[in-house]
């Protein structure tokens, strides 16, 4: 039916009515309007009324002036109104000129195609349903609109409409979630409200099941967390509360693509956002099972910065989640992926934070004790790293650090590397071996057997090229040997190599490195109770030898004569006349100390207590000072061991000491060249620069 035809049905002050300022003329008109249709409808005439409806639409509501565009929408609603139950088959025409008013300029447009679709939306319900799309995305826009007249009417429309989904059969949620997923991102305060609220409407209807649509919207409702409004920070916590509460009683649920994005929020700069993220990881892990497998190492990346988070409430759920995660006993066959479980643990021990870096290496040493072979398979990506955190400033991160080193050392080639680096590492920085040389030795011992340890250090320092760093490592390993609790066996070992093999084959891997510090040859030797050998090393001694540096090694050794260790030895000399080479060893260190030194007084004042009278009766002399000296009468030669009657140093239980200090001495006058040359070098060089 023509234009011309329609205007014959609507009498002309009608339509002169509709376009109308006054609202009140309008509204007559609308009346008049309803009237006619009804009538065009109880008549079956569906002609006339798609031509009312389409002059409607195109001389109104698409009209430029705005009092003809609101009597068009007042108008269509007058003839859905009029339609009555008929409405459904002209609602293709009706709805859209209404869609299209939400965008026009003129803010009482906008407010009367609210109100036009709200009266449209009362006659058709579910019937509309088909429409859902292109209202929800135009309610969404009109929930952030400037007017607070037109948002007032849109939050009136929306109730209707969330009431006519609720009821309908036919609302189709796989068409309305791209949609929902699309809007999520929008930041305006209003949108995210209206979102919500829709979400936790269609989560309420029993037939629709958003559980299953969750992965789609899950990241737009964490991103609500954040929002500045108080309001819709606490309706995101809300609604996800309750997902997580569905979650839990729900058989089904993809697990899978909701733990990617909760790893992503874990890392949040807001600290809600953060706790609730974490909860969530924390109740997946618990009910996750299999499907999780795959993402360990995703949620691991995420747990462990959290461990140090700021806040306690995510550190203790963080501490929970990580141990649950842990306990758990995956199989590599079953998605279990130890190298990105290995390569997370591997770049979370360089975080700056300790209580990450220790979890860190509990995971590294839960790997090995449960997957040792696929562990080494990627031993070459974290083996430098693991090397490097012995220098962490933390006592306890490098505990573990040698427990995790410990446990991969049980194999003879990665022990070997092991303590190729150690070494290697004190060589490069000397306050590494100042600060942590002792902790780090001892615990190695502990963890690792001490005589394996120390037989290794030694076989690598004996070739050490570096003669000042040999010195010095050798002096550190020699002041751990004699003071560690820990290496107690160890030095009871070498108390007896004279008599048993096992003390003098110890003995023999540790001389050749010892011989790059007298000192420590010294106390060596003095520890194996070889003191003929100790007085020889001591005689062997030159002008060059006896420097600022000897000295202080050798008060520091006085110090040590009267500590627990050397007990044995200071009750040796209750026997003067047996142990003579034990006396004239600390004579001869006597001899070396300056007079005035602390050291001098101490050592002195011990050997005045040396009895006159030894309880094997042999007669011992004093001078008028009180220290003793021995008659030589009786021509009696003591051998290392304090036994009479062997009169051979050359050799003792197998040990050829006159081999070994011929390669003391060969050592040391290394040291003595080494030591000229770079005087003379530094002589050089302060020449040269005078001269510049």
């Amino acid at each position: 039916m023509t234009t011309a035809e329609a205007l014959s049905v609507i009498p002309a002050a009608v339509l002169r009515n509709l376009s109308d300022k006054l609202y009140e003329k309008r509204k007559n008109a609308a009346l008049e309007l309803e009237g006619i249709v009804k009538h065009l409808t109880s008549a079956g005439d569906h002609d006339k009324i798609t031509a009312v409806i389409s002059l409607l639409s195109q001389e109104y509501t698409y009209s430029p002036q705005a009092h003809n565009r609101k009597g068009g929408l007042i108008g269509l609603a007058a003839v859905t109104v009029g339609l009555t139950s008929d409405a459904a088959q002209h609602l293709k025409q009706i709805v859209p000129p209404v869609l299209h008013s939400f965008s026009h300029q003129d803010s009482r447009v906008r407010y009367y195609a609210c109100e036009a679709l709200y009266n449209i939306a009362k006659v058709v319900r579910g019937d509309f349903i088909v429409f859902f799309n292109q209202i929800f995305d135009a309610l969404c826009k009109l929930a952030a609109d400037s007017d607070a007249n037109v948002q007032s009417a849109a939050h009136l429309l929306d109730r209707l409409v969330k009431d006519i989904v609720t009821e309908s059969e036919q609302f189709s949620i796989e068409e309305f979630i791209p949609l929902l997923r699309e809007r999520m991102n929008v930041l305006n305060p209003h949108v995210r409200q209206f979102l919500v609220g829709w979400i936790t409407v269609l989560d309420s209807v029993p037939d629709i099941d958003m559980l299953g649509f969750l992965p789609d919207f899950l990241d737009g409702l964490f991103n609500m967390l954040s929002d500045s409004s108080h309001e819709i920070r606490q309706q995101a916590d809300s609604a996800l509360s309750e997902f997580l509460q569905e979650i839990k009683n729900s058989p089904s649920v993809d697990y899978g693509r909701m733990a990617e994005i909760l790893v992503q929020r874990a890392g949040s700069q807001d600290e809600f956002t953060r706790l609730t993220s974490i909860t969530w990881i924390n109740e997946f892990v618990k009910l996750g099972g299999d499907q999780l497998v795959p993402y360990y190492a995703d949620i691991l990346g995420a747990i462990l910065p959290c461990i140090s988070d700021k806040e306690e409430k995510i550190r203790v759920v963080s501490r929970e989640t990580n141990d649950e995660l842990r306990a758990i006993e995956a199989d590599p066959a079953e998605g279990f992926d130890v190298g990105a479980i290995l390569s997370v643990a591997r770049r979370q021990l360089s975080s700056e934070w300790e209580a990450t870096r220790i979890e860190s290496l509990h995971w590294m040493w839960t790997l090995l004790n449960g997957h040792r072979s696929e562990v080494l398979v990627f031993l070459n990506d974290v083996f430098d790293t693991l090397l490097r955190a012995l220098s962490d400033p933390s006592d306890e991160v490098v505990l573990l650090v040698l427990e995790v080193h410990a446990c991969i050392a049980e194999d003879p080639q990665h022990f070997r590397q092991l303590v190729v680096f150690l070494v290697h590492s004190f060589q490069h920085d000397h306050s590494l071996l100042e600060k942590r040389g002792a902790l780090i030795i001892r615990r190695l011992c502990v963890l690792l057997n001490a005589e394996r340890v120390y037989r290794e250090l030694s076989t690598i320092l004996e070739g050490e090229s570096d003669l000042d760093f040999a010195s010095v490592m050798v002096q550190a390993l020699n002041l751990i040997l004699l003071t560690s609790p820990e290496l107690s066996d160890l030095r009871e070992d070498l108390k007896q190599s004279l008599v048993k093999d096992s003390g003098r084959d110890l003995l023999l891997s540790l001389y050749a490195s010892w011989c790059h510090s007298p000192m420590a040859m010294i106390s060596l030797c003095l520890l194996a109770q070889s003191y003929q050998h100790a007085s020889s090393v001591i005689q062997s001694l030159v002008e060059e030898d006896i420097n600022v540096k000897f000295l202080v090694q050798l008060h520091k050794l006085i110090h040590l004569l009267e500590t627990p260790t050397f007990a044995y030895l200071r009750l040796q000399l209750l026997e003067p006349g047996r142990y003579i080479w034990l006396l004239k060893a600390l004579y001869g260190l006597l001899m070396l100390l300056p007079q005035q030194s602390a050291a001098f007084k101490i050592l002195r004042t011990r050997l005045k207590t040396v009895p006159s009278y030894s309880f094997k009766e042999e007669k011992v002399a004093r001078t008028s000072s009180g220290i003793p000296f021995f008659n030589g009468g009786g021509g009696l030669q003591i051998s290392e061991d304090g036994n009479p009657n062997e009169s051979s140093h050359d050799m003792h239980n197998g040990i050829n000491f006159s081999s070994r200090l011929k390669h003391f001495k060969q050592i040391q006058q290394q040291h003595r060249l080494h030591l000229k040359s770079e005087t003379q070098s530094r002589f050089s060089s302060a020449s040269s620069m005078k001269e510049l």
